[in-house]
C-alpha cells in the first residue's frame, strides 16, 4: 500500500538492478523535483535492521535526487515521501526494480544482462522474461549471450568504454580467450574500434604451421594448452592449420617476455621490448629516441699507422700526376693505391662502441625472425625528452604544428589512405619517364642548407620509404595492378651479372626507353605516403605533383565498405551522402545500422543505384578529403596569384633545354 514516509528513514536498497546512472540525467531530475515536487512514489520494502527505517527497491535516482535536496537545504530532513511499501519477496521485489527502471533511464546493457540473467537462475526463462519486461525473446536472448562476454569486455562495456555494437561484435564467437586477445589488441591502438572491423578480426582464427609464431611455440606446447589443429595427412606443414590464435599468441607472447627478460639481464640494458613482428614500425618507436654510436678512437699506435699510410699515398698521387710518369708505373701505383686504402679503411673502420654509462638508460626491441627465432633488433634507442617550447631546435610552424587529420577519421586510416593516393600519383610519375627525369633532377639538386624543413615527399636515392602502416597490402587495386605489370615489363637483362661494373655496363647499353622505364620506376617506388594538404601525413608537393599531372584519383580508387565506409563513423558517411546529392539523399538513410550504411554508400560511390544522371556522375566522382590532389592558384616567382602559360608546354620547354644540356654534355 501507498503511505508517506520521512526521507531520513529511506536507505538505499542493495537489490536495486541499477548499479549506474548517468550524471547529466540526474541533474535534470533534480531540478525537476525541486521545481514541481515528487511525481511518483517510490518502492520500499521494511528493513528489520535498524528497525523503522525502509530500503528503497525502485526509485533511487529519485531517492538520491531527494537527499541531495535535503542537503542543499531545499527540502527537510523528515520531508514525507510516498511510497509504496511491498513485502520483502525476493525476486518480486527485484523484478519490480527492473520493470520500473525500463520505464525511465535506460540502463546501462551491462546492468540489463546481470538482471536479467538473475531471472533465469531464479528458475524462470527466456520466454517468461520476455513477456513480463514487453520486450522480444531475441532481446533477451542478446542480452543474455553478452553476460558470457569475456571479463574484461564485459567490463568495459559497464563501465561505458565500448558501445553496445562493439560489444556485440566480441560475442559474434563464444570463445572468450580470443575476445580478451582482439580487446587487448584494440586497446593498445592496433585496429580502428569499430564493430564490423572487431567482427572481422574474431573470425580470423587460422594460422600456417610454417608461421613464426607457430615455430617459436612448437607444435607440443600448442597443444598441451589446448589449441587445435587442422591437419591434412597429404600435405606438408604450410597447408596445416593451427584453430587458435588466441592461445599461440598468448603462448608466443609469453616465450618472447621471457626471451626479452633474459637478454635484458645479460645486456644490461634499461629495457628491452618484445614483438611479434618482423620488424620495428614507427607506431612502436613513438616517444623514442634512435642511438647514434660513434666508432672507436684510434689508438696512438693506429694513429701512426694511418700516418705513415697516408704518406705511402701521397706519394703514389704525386707519381699519378707526374706527367714523365710511364703508364706501367701509373697502373702498379693504381694498385698500390688501393692495397693502400683498404689498408686504412681496414684500422680506421671500427665498430660503433656503445658507452657503458649509457647502457642502463637504453633499450632494444626484440624481434621475431621468419624461422621462429627471437632476434635482437641491432638499432638501439633512448626515451625521448619533451623538448622547451620556442627552443633553439624548434622546427617551422608547419613542422612543429601540423594541422589535425579530418575530423571522423581514425589515425590507421588517413595512414592507409596516404599509401593508396601515394600509389595513385606513383602511377602516373612512372607512366611520363620525361616527367619523372624533371623530378628526379629536381629533387637531387635542390635539397640544400637554407631551404629549411620542406618536405618534398621522396626519398630519392631511390630506396623505398618505410610505409606509416606495415603489412598493409591492397592487390586488386588498380593502382597496385598496375605498378605489378610495369614493374614486370622491366628488362632485367642485366641484374644477373656478379659484378657492379659488369651490370653497369649492360644496363648503359640498354635503349633509350628501357633506360627511361627503369627511371620512372627508380623514381616513382621513392614516393612517400601523404594525404592531401599540410600537416602530418600531408605533403603539400605531392598535392602540385598531382596537379601538374591531371590525375583523376576517382578512376584508380572508389571508397567501399572494406577500404573506408567500415573505418569511419555514421556521421562521416552521412556527410558524403549529402555531398554528393544534398541532405535529402543522407536523410534518406537516417536510420540504416553502421554496417548497412556503409554497403549502401559503398554502392552509390560505384554508382549502382537509381538516381538521376548528375548524381550518379557525382557519386562516381567522389572522394574523401585527404584522397584528392587539391588544385593550387599558380603563382609568380614573387609568390603572387598569376595566370602562368598553359603548363604542359611550359613543361616540353623545360625539358628540351634539359635534353639540350645533356645532348650537349654527350657530344
Amino acid at each position: 500500500m501507498i503511505q508517506t514516509i520521512p526521507l531520513a528513514k529511506l536507505v538505499p536498497s542493495k537489490r536495486n538492478v541499477r548499479r549506474r546512472s548517468d550524471a547529466a540525467a540526474d541533474a535534470q531530475l533534480r531540478a525537476d523535483i525541486e521545481a514541481r515536487g515528487l511525481l511518483q512514489n517510490l518502492i520500499v520494502t521494511a528493513n528489520k535492521k535498524p528497525r523503522g527505517t525502509f530500503a528503497v527497491e525502485a526509485g533511487g535516482r529519485r531517492h538520491t535526487a531527494l537527499k541531495a535536496l535535503a542537503d542543499d537545504g531545499k527540502l527537510a530532513a523528515d520531508f514525507a515521501v510516498p511510497c509504496l511499501v511491498l513485502d520483502d519477496l525476493g525476486s518480486a521485489v527485484a523484478e519490480a526494480s527492473l520493470a520500473e527502471n525500463f520505464q525511465k533511464l535506460a540502463l546501462n546493457p551491462a546492468d540489463e544482462c546481470l538482471a536479467f540473467q538473475h531471472f533465469i537462475e531464479q528458475g524462470s526463462d527466456v520466454d517468461g522474461v520476455a513477456r513480463r519486461f514487453g520486450v522480444t525473446v531475441r532481446f533477451v536472448e542478446g542480452r543474455l549471450r553478452l553476460a558470457s562476454l569475456a571479463p574484461v569486455v564485459f567490463q568495459a562495456l559497464a563501465d561505458g568504454e565500448i558501445t553496445l555494437d562493439i560489444a556485440k561484435a566480441y560475442a559474434s564467437t563464444p570463445d572468450r580467450e580470443r575476445q580478451a586477445h582482439v580487446f587487448d589488441q584494440m586497446s593498445r591502438g592496433y585496429g580502428g574500434a569499430h564493430p564490423d572491423s572487431i567482427r572481422r578480426m574474431m573470425t580470423q582464427a587460422t594460422v600456417s604451421a610454417a608461421d613464426p609464431r607457430a615455430r617459436l611455440v612448437g607444435e607440443d606446447a600448442y597443444l598441451a594448452a589446448g589449441g587445435r589443429i587442422d591437419r591434412d595427412l597429404f600435405a606438408d606443414d604450410t597447408s596445416t592449420r593451427w584453430l587458435d590464435i588466441a592461445i599461440l599468441e598468448r603462448l608466443a607472447n609469453e616465450k618472447m617476455d621471457a626471451a626479452a627478460a633474459t637478454l635484458a639481464t645479460e645486456t644490461g640494458y634499461a629495457w628491452i621490448r618484445p614483438t611479434l613482428d618482423r620488424y620495428v614500425d614507427w607506431q612502436q618507436t613513438e616517444g623514442l629516441e634512435r642511438i647514434e654510436l660513434k666508432p672507436a678512437a684510434l689508438t696512438g699506435s693506429e694513429q701512426e699507422q694511418v700516418a705513415a699510410l697516408e704518406a705511402q699515398a701521397a706519394d703514389k698521387i704525386a707519381l699519378l700526376e707526374d706527367e714523365a710518369s710511364s703508364d706501367q708505373d701509373r697502373a702498379e701505383a693504381e694498385i698500390e693505391l688501393e692495397s693502400i686504402e683498404k689498408a686504412v679503411e681496414a684500422i680506421t673502420d671500427k665498430p660503433p662502441v656503445l658507452d657503458e654509462a649509457l647502457r642502463p638508460q637504453i633499450g632494444a626491441f626484440l624481434v621475431l625472425g621468419p624461422d621462429g627465432t627471437p632476434r635482437l633488433h641491432q638499432t638501439l634507442y633512448v626515451e625521448r625528452m619533451p623538448q622547451e617550447e620556442n627552443g633553439p631546435d624548434d622546427a617551422d610552424d608547419e613542422a612543429s604544428e601540423p594541422a589535425p587529420r579530418a575530423v571522423g577519421l581514425s589515425q590507421r586510416l588517413t595512414d592507409e589512405l596516404a599509401i593508396q593516393r601515394r600509389d595513385i600519383l606513383a602511377v602516373h610519375v612512372a607512366a611520363d619517364p620525361d616527367f619523372a627525369l624533371d623530378l628526379a633532377i629536381f629533387l637531387m639538386v635542390d635539397r640544400k642548407p637554407g631551404h629549411g624543413v620542406e618536405r618534398y615527399g621522396s626519398s630519392l636515392s631511390a630506396r623505398p620509404p618505410q610505409e606509416p602502416v606495415i603489412g598493409f597490402k591492397t592487390p586488386e587495386a588498380p593502382a597496385t595492378l598496375a605498378r605489378v605489370e610495369a614493374d614486370q615489363a622491366l628488362d632485367r637483362s642485366w641484374t644477373t651479372l656478379d659484378t657492379a661494373e659488369a651490370r653497369f655496363d649492360a644496363f648503359r647499353a640498354l635503349g633509350p626507353d628501357e633506360r627511361a622505364a627503369w627511371l620512372g620506376h627508380a623514381v616513382a617506388g621513392s614516393l612517400e605516403a601523404s594525404v592531401a594538404g599540410t600537416g602530418t601525413g600531408g605533403c603539400r608537393f605531392h598535392d602540385h605533383l598531382g596537379h601538374l599531372l591531371g590525375i583523376d584519383v576517382a578512376a584508380w580508387w572508389r571508397p567501399t565498405a572494406a577500404n573506408f565506409f567500415d573505418k569511419v563513423t555514421k556521421p562521416v558517411m552521412f556527410d558524403a551522402l549529402a555531398e554528393i546529392d544534398g541532405p535529402v539523399l543522407a536523410a534518406r538513410y537516417g536510420n540504416a545500422k553502421k554496417a548497412d550504411l556503409a554497403a549502401t554508400c559503398e554502392k552509390i560511390c560505384a554508382g549502382d543505384f537509381i538516381g538521376e544522371v548528375s548524381t550518379k556522375q557525382a557519386a562516381r566522382a567522389w572522394l574523401p578529403a585527404a584522397m584528392r590532389f587539391a588544385p593550387e592558384p599558380a603563382r609568380q616567382a614573387d609568390g603572387d596569384p598569376a595566370t602562368l602559360p598553359d603548363e604542359a608546354d611550359a613543361s616540353a620547354t623545360e625539358l628540351d633545354h634539359v635534353s639540350d644540356v645533356i645532348d650537349r654534355d654527350a657530344a
